[in-house]
Formats: C-alpha cells, structure tokens, sequence
C-alpha cells in the first residue's frame, strides 16, 4: 500500500470579486499518490468527518483509495486503498467511486465505497465497508443484481435516516450481442474529459431501449435475513451519463440523461414514495430537444431540500436541437425544482463564463444550494461555483462564488456540506498526469 501525500498551498493571491460574489477559502489540500495519477474524485460528509474517495492509476492498472478528515475537510490523513483486488477498478469523471456515510452513535461513520471493476469482458460494481473510520475495509461484494454479463456503471448512492445505503445504476446487460460495437469509455489517467461515445449506427431510440436504470439496496454491515434484489425502473436511458440519487424519509428520487424519440437525450426524473420498492413513470425534467447521435459524457446532479423539494442540475446546449456530437463541449448548466415529484419548474439558466459541464448540488444549512461545474474560460478548464436560492414561486436567483484557484486544468468538482462549510474537491490537471485537490467553501 502506498501512503498518501498530503500538500498545502499558500493562498493564492487576491481574487478579483464583484461586490455580491461571496469568498471562498483558498487554503487547498492535494491528495496523491507516489508514482500515481490521481482523479475521479468524490466526496462525502457527516458533521466534522469528511471522506474523499479517488482513483490512483499507473499505465497499466487502477485502484481506489480513501482519505479522511475529521476536523470538517480542513486536513487529511493517509489514504488507504479499498480495493484488495490490485488494479480492479475502471473508474472515470462520469462514474467515479461512490461514498455513503451512515451515522452511528458514538462512533466514526460507517463508510461505504461503491466502485466499477472490470474481470475479462464483464463489468462489475462492488462494495466494500469501513467499520473503523477509513483504517480498513471489508472485502468487497457485488451491488445485488448487478452480478451479470455485459457493462455498467454510472452509479450514484445515497443513505437513508436508518442508514440503508441504495445504488442507481446504468445497465446494459442486454446489449451483449453488440459488444463487438459498443466501446466503454476508458477512463483518461489524466482525468481530462473523455471524446462523447459514438454508439452503433442504427436508431439511437432502440439501441437505448436495450439499456436500463436499476436500483438496489445493499446489505447491511451486520447480515439480516432480508433479501436484497434490484429493480429495473426505467428503460432507454442515455448509455454513459452519470445517475442522480437521493432520499428523504421513505421518498427516493432518481434522476438521469434519458433517450426519447428521435435521438433526443434530456433529463428524466421519477420518484418512489414506499422506501425504493415502486417507482412512477419517468418525468421529463425539461423539453431540452438535445438531439445527438452520441453520448456526451455528462449527466445530471440532485438534492432534496428541508422541504422534500428536489432541485436538480444539468447540462445541456444552449440552443438544445440538432446538436452533434462536436456540440457536446458547448454546453450550458440548467436548474430545475420539483415540489411534488410530478412536475418542475421551467428551467433557469446557471450563469458561467464559458462552456459548462459536470453540475454537481449539496443544500447548505441556511437552505441555499451551492452548485460547481467545470467551463472553459481563456483556452482551459476552470471550476465555477454559483449560490443558488429559490422563492417560494419557485424563482431560482444566483449569487457567485469565489472557486479555489490552484491553476490552469481543473476537472469534474464534487461537493458534501461539512460542519465547517460545503467542501469541494476536483481533479487538478499537472504538466504530466493529474492530482486530486479538496478545499472548504465557507
């Protein structure tokens, strides 16, 4: 196992901020590891323990890796690896490692790691648990129902109040006679965004009804005599864009790139309100028209307020019709909120200072949202991040954020709400391969 190194930066100069852009701390923490390429980061919090999953690649193979803070993301300790199955994991921006904490009284959270790992042509998502604060892991199991031919990934989890930990996921099972033609995305060591996947030419509307959107629960860390099964709740879903997941109480919302006639892939939603046994019908977020023969690699992000509202984030073009697969790198960030589950509110455009993707969405305590994406601005990737507050109306109104500034070349942020603030965390482009970095937005 290699140890973590762990770097400060000094604030990085002034930042030049309007006078309603709100400050954000600039003091940044790089997770890496020696002679690996880290990226693919994700994030989670509990009150003050933090937890940051990533990947740590060499040419030939890739593991997954765990740091954790308990002052609130302020510092880290050493990572330690959670695959024991060395060089297993095929993780990338769109399906990176997922963490849920689950509360426990007394104690450090329980952590829970879902990755994808590929054995010969199959692909496969695993788990694996830390009973100890992030010193050891379990040895990993399969998500239940996900144990089959063929390719998936694109999970997201979340965690309920009685720490019942849930998976959504893409499948494509029945996509193995097409093998041959369908090409996964291979995750870029350098965590630079992959090219859209080009599928098989033929009708893009069938092709994608062959793909689907599972759902599971996985067992608890102590066995119970309760089976564990998955549930397909929605077909035709967009091949490789990430899946959105959240609860509250027994509501579970999911969201996800969704292929309609025609080729036209925009974001679907549906809800369960019986704890993940029945869903509704897909719900379409908004009439995007996105109609492109391919897969751009970037799909929606979600969280439920105090109020059980959900308020959900995504990319799109700007003018949404006809668009082509060159298209895929001028998008746009879009928010929507749904009060009942049933409808949302027209979409609001995020603003951004050039070509936006990969949204992500925490709720802050004050019942603001806090939203970070990835643009280019002057040539080079930049983090964005944006306030959001929404009226009772439903009006959606933005107040800037000063994002951390560790450079040129910062890719696919994700974020939790610690007690010390929202923490943030990005993959940070270097000269030769890249790093993770991880900051406090306060």
């Amino acid at each position: 196992m290699r140890a973590l190194r762990v770097v400060r930066f000094a604030a990085i100069g002034a930042l030049l901020l309007t006078s309603t852009t709100l400050a954000a701390q600039t003091a940044i923490t790089t997770l890496s590891v020696p002679d690996r390429t880290g990226a693919n980061p994700t994030v989670a919090a509990n009150g003050a323990f933090v937890a940051v999953a990533f990947s740590a690649a060499t040419i030939s193979s890739m593991d997954i890796f765990v740091a954790t803070s308990t002052d609130g993301g302020a510092t880290f300790g050493a990572a330690v690896q959670v695959n024991r199955v060395a060089g297993e994991a095929r993780v990338s921006g769109e399906e990176p490692p997922r963490i849920a904490l689950v509360p426990r009284r007394g104690a450090t959270p329980e952590i829970v790691i879902v990755w994808t790992a590929k054995a010969g042509t199959t692909w496969k998502l695993l788990s694996a648990r830390s009973l100890d604060g992030g010193r050891t892991y379990s040895a990993s199991a399969p998500v239940p129902g996900s144990d089959s031919e063929g390719s998936r990934g694109w999970e997201s989890v979340a965690v309920d109040a009685t720490g019942r930990v849930s998976v959504l996921w893409l499948d494509h099972r029945d996509l193995i006679a097409a093998d041959g033609a369908h090409q996964h995305s291979a995750p870029a060591a350098s965590g630079a965004t992959p090219a859209p996947m080009v599928m098989p030419k033929g009708d893009p509307t069938e092709r994608a009804a062959l793909s689907q959107l599972m759902f599971a629960t996985l067992p608890a860390s102590r066995p119970t005599s309760a089976r564990t099964t998955a549930l397909s709740i929605a077909r035709s879903v967009c091949y490789c864009c990430k899946t959105a997941l959240a609860v509250s109480g027994d509501a579970v919302y999911a969201a996800w790139r969704h292929v309609y006639p025609s080729g036209e892939r925009d974001i679907a939603f549906t809800m369960s309100t019986n704890g993940g046994r029945t869903f509704a019908a897909p719900l379409r977020v908004s009439d995007d028209h996105w109609k492109l023969d391919g897969c751009p690699d970037n799909g929606p992000a979600m969280a439920i307020d105090a109020s059980r509202r959900a308020h959900v984030v995504w990319p799109t073009t700007a003018e949404g019709k006809n668009a082509t697969a060159k298209d895929a790198m001028a998008l746009s960030i879009y928010y929507a909120v749904s009060r009942d589950g049933k409808s949302f509110t027209p979409r609001t455009r995020v603003p951004t200072r050039g070509p936006a993707s990969h949204p992500q969405i925490v709720m802050l305590p004050n019942g603001a949202s806090l939203v970070a994406w990835d643009e280019i601005v002057d040539g080079t990737r930049r983090l964005g991040l944006t306030r959001a507050t929404v009226s009772a109306t439903g009006a959606v109104s933005f107040t800037p954020v000063a994002a951390p500034d560790a450079g040129a070349g910062q890719w696919y942020p994700a974020l939790a709400a610690s007690s010390n603030g929202a923490v943030i965390t990005w993959v940070r482009q270097l000269e030769k391969g890249s790093t993770v970095a991880v900051a406090v937005v306060r």
